[in-house]
């Protein structure tokens, strides 16, 4: 007698029961949970119904190595020790066994259909690793003759599901690159066609074609409920004020067909995020994509972009658009938290659901995601789920600001490829950036149009700045020359650390709000102390603060030096504030300052720098200032022709070996021999004077550093192009599946979380007890933990109940410490909430 859908359905059980629910849920009707989710996913592209027939075909046959005793036997509970092979290696088997026919059935060779029942089939993050001869005998055997018949029957009854499904054509080196994204879809689909709140456990009594009509219901609501259902684009004004010459440029600039990605050049505060959200919402009504990604450097910036985008996003989507925040604290963002499952107040507001916010690969499928680049450059790395990040960017524009600041050799490499992917997909892509190099312009075009097989290329050698420059070709250069509220920076040397703190102090007595980056930390601990005993109130930022702290400071800086800022003098005398930090004002912050002091670095960091000075000019005009022009003051030994490796020390003791020797002698060179910056008219000459293949000479001992660096750059892209993805190899042989450890998206010396704890009498807290314990961590350069000798270990009882709930990876990578009253952590390590952590 033939083998009836009631039968597979109660042999072979798909899910284990739910608390309170004693019900097994068939593995075939788990099958058509996500081939239903599958088909509502697909709506959203441009897919002939043959083609999307297939793939939701093969999706549906994901898990058919259910259909075998050992899985059975572990969800039943007979026999759970015994299951050695995965279900989904087991999918593959019998996929593989029956390829022939199932290719018959979609007009496809077996050898090209057997990329896709690989990429089907590696759903739960990777592909198989199994032996196609050994293993596949002993899972047949495990499995079961009856299983195996089942299997086959299965097979019948979803080609005459989708009796329609059609691949005719697609040859094998199509499959190996579809794999990819068709591995990224199988694992949305499961995700959330696993959801028991969605597709709860049901008894076998429908048949598959009426369980189907149900399971199509079902999934229309829950790719709703998950945030995965499309949001119409709105066409309607999105800002009410007067468009500034990019932003104009923007929303007029004739848009190609197909593809296409958008370099955004102009100064600092000239509105590139506006233009980049004008141009992308004329992408998104072109049908260039059905989403934005927003790609930042850092954490903090991509807080701060996030931030933006609760403001401004809602105008771009007819509805109630999801708008998500991805990195590895986005949890702790109120803003994103009050953005979760947030209520509708109106036409312009934004939502997130639960289900895209638990997860950071996830938000990459939301209608906006705000996060680090580093969420799509995973993408491009053979990393568990890096498919599924694939599919979700699939969808999306991806828009990569302040692209300069990932322009070293590995990131670059990384960027470029992941351009190329998206692009070979069929996505666009906006680049934002103030001091993009034209070599490194060149490359991300030239990858780009490399994968949207894209001919015609613009001039990549134009200098001209600001520009707007489509990689098919099309480019606007000829902005209107108007002359900045806050004229020319003038730049002037400062030789010394000692004439450093004598200019602050001058500065702040004289009323003038005063910013000094510093290179180092502790070189910028270092000048607090100084300015303090000089009388001088100077508050501090950097990274080497715990994240409440950090915050904490955060807050008061900008109350001080925001846009909004009021308490502009602290005390009656009228000396005004001082900030002394770190790298992490060049962007993040949008702050505003009097006068600069800088440590040397590279031009492209000192153009931002600058960018802090007089930013604000319509709250803080040129009248109102305490000094008649904007300056900058570089701290930096003369660029004599015949300095040493050693031209630095003198004058930044700790932070002279964080740039390369070379970049910062031409920037100090060309910079003060100029004497000023001016944007955006001097910006490109400024970058391409350090960067670019006619940058200035160097001493002949910098020459040799030089080269040494050049060395090292190559080596950095050999690997990361020996890590990122091959998408000709196809899922199952180039999809590695390891965990992020192994293929990093950023080089750097390792790094460790400090975890810190303090004592409140009866009981030992966290240092910041009222919130998540992550706001009680920062983090450091393992090396500097290593040099102290004796670091003490906290009692076992109390790393226990502090630790209880930590995965086995992050008690590897985290250090707890116990901070007494004083202060003092061991002999050479203390922390103070004013000024971080000190190695001493």
């Amino acid at each position: 007698m033939p083998t009836t859908d009631k039968d597979l359905a109660e042999n072979w059980p798909g899910k284990s029961p739910a608390e309170g629910c004693d019900i097994f849920h068939p593995a075939a009707y788990h099958m058509l949970d996500v081939a239903a989710s599958a088909e509502e996913l697909l709506t959203s592209f441009e897919i002939p119904q043959g083609a999307a027939d297939a793939l939701v075909l093969l999706i549906f046959l994901h898990d058919l190595g259910k259909i075998g005793n050992e899985f059975r036997d572990m969800v039943t509970g007979v026999n759970v020790d015994g299951y050695i092979y995965r279900h989904w290696e087991l999918s593959e088997t019998w996929l593989f066994d029956h390829q022939a026919r199932i290719a018959a059935h979609l007009g496809i060779r077996p050898r090209a259909l057997f990329q896709l029942i690989a990429a089907a089939s590696g759903h739960h993050g990777r592909p198989s690793r199994r032996d196609m001869n050994d293993d596949y005998i002993r899972m047949r055997d495990r499995a079961g003759v009856q299983a195996a018949e089942d299997a086959a029957t299965l097979i019948d009854r979803a080609l005459a599901l989708w009796p329609d499904a059609d691949l005719s054509g697609m040859s094998t080196k199509e499959t190996k690159r579809f794999s990819w994204w068709l591995a990224g879809l199988t694992s949305a689909a499961d995700w959330i066609g696993s959801n028991q709140e969605w597709f709860p456990a049901q008894h076998a009594d429908l048949s598959f074609d009426a369980y189907l009509d149900e399971a199509r219901v079902k999934a229309r609501a829950a790719v709703s409920a998950a945030g995965m259902a499309t949001t119409p684009v709105s066409t309607d004004r999105l800002f009410d004020f007067e468009l500034r010459p990019m932003q104009k440029a923007a929303q007029d600039i004739p848009l190609p067909e197909g593809p296409c990605l958008a370099i955004i050049e102009d100064e600092t505060g000239a509105g590139k995020t506006e233009a980049a959200l004008l141009l992308s919402q004329r992408m998104l009504a072109a049908g260039k994509g059905l989403g934005l990604f927003f790609a930042l450097p850092t954490m903090a910036t991509s807080d701060a972009m996030y931030s933006r985008m609760r403001q401004v996003i809602g105008k771009m989507f007819v509805g109630t658009p999801n708008l998500a925040l991805a990195h590895g604290r986005a949890h702790l963002s109120r803003e994103f938290r009050a953005t979760i499952s947030n209520e509708a107040r109106g036409d312009s507001d934004v939502s997130c659901t639960r289900w895209l916010a638990d997860d950071r690969r996830k938000v990459l499928m939301a209608d906006v995601g705000v996060g680090t680049i580093d969420q799509a450059l995973q993408a491009v790395m053979p990393t568990a789920f890096a498919t599924l990040r694939l599919f979700g960017l699939s969808r999306q524009i991806l828009i990569v600001d302040e692209v300069h600041e990932m322009g070293n050799p590995y990131m670059a490499r990384e960027l470029e490829e992941l351009l190329r992917l998206h692009a070979m997909r069929g996505g666009s892509a906006i680049l934002a950036t103030a001091t993009l190099p034209l070599d490194l312009r060149r490359r991300l075009v030239e990858a780009f149009n490399k994968g949207a097989e894209i001919a015609t290329a613009p001039d990549l050698d134009d200098p001209s700045y600001p520009a707007l420059t489509l990689s098919c070709g099309e480019t606007i250069t000829n902005f209107p020359r108007t002359a900045s509220a806050k004229g020319p920076v003038r730049v002037q040397r400062i030789g010394s650390q000692t004439e450093a703190i004598d200019r602050v102090v001058h500065l702040a007595k004289n009323g003038a709000c005063t910013l000094w980056v510093r290179n180092a930390v502790d070189d910028a601990i270092a000048a607090v102390h100084a300015l303090r005993a000089r009388g001088i109130r100077a508050r501090l930022l950097h990274a080497r603060f715990t994240l409440f702290d950090r915050k904490t400071h955060e807050r008061d800086i900008m109350k001080i030096f925001g846009k909004e800022g009021q308490d502009y003098r602290h005390k009656k005398d009228g000396t005004a504030e001082v900030l002394v930090a770190t790298q992490v004002v060049e962007s993040s912050l949008d702050i505003d300052f009097d006068a600069v002091v800088s440590d040397l670095a590279p031009m492209a960091a000192l153009i931002q720098r600058a960018g802090r000075l007089w930013r604000h000019m319509d709250k803080r005009p040129r009248e109102d200032r305490p000094v008649a022009e904007p300056v900058l003051y570089l701290l930096s030994p003369l660029p004599r022709p015949d300095v040493t490796g050693k031209w630095l020390d003198n004058v930044m003791p700790k932070g002279r070996w964080v740039y390369p020797l070379h970049d910062q002698w031409r920037t100090a060179h060309v910079l003060l021999q100029r004497g000023q910056i001016t944007a955006p008219d001097d910006l490109r000459g400024l970058i391409e004077a350090v960067h670019g293949p006619d940058a200035c000479p160097l001493p002949e001992e910098l020459i040799k550093a030089e080269e040494r660096r050049n060395a090292l750059d190559d080596v950095e892209a050999g690997r990361a192009a020996h890590r990122i993805i091959d998408v000709e190899e196809g899922y199952r042989a180039g999809g590695d599946g390891e965990d992020g450890e192994q293929y990093p998206t950023r080089l750097g010396r390792p790094t460790i979380t400090i975890h810190l704890l303090r004592k409140t009498e009866p009981e030992v807290v966290t240092w910041a007890r009222r919130v998540t314990p992550a706001y009680s961590e920062l983090q450091v350069p393992l090396h500097r933990l290593l040099a102290i000798d004796n670091l003490p270990r906290i009692p076992d009882d109390v790393y226990a109940a502090h630790t209880e709930k930590w995965t086995h990876w992050k008690k590897r990578g985290t250090r707890v410490f116990h901070v007494p009253k004083d202060g003092r952590i061991c002999a050479g390590l203390r922390y103070d909430r004013k000024y971080g952590l000190l190695f001493e």
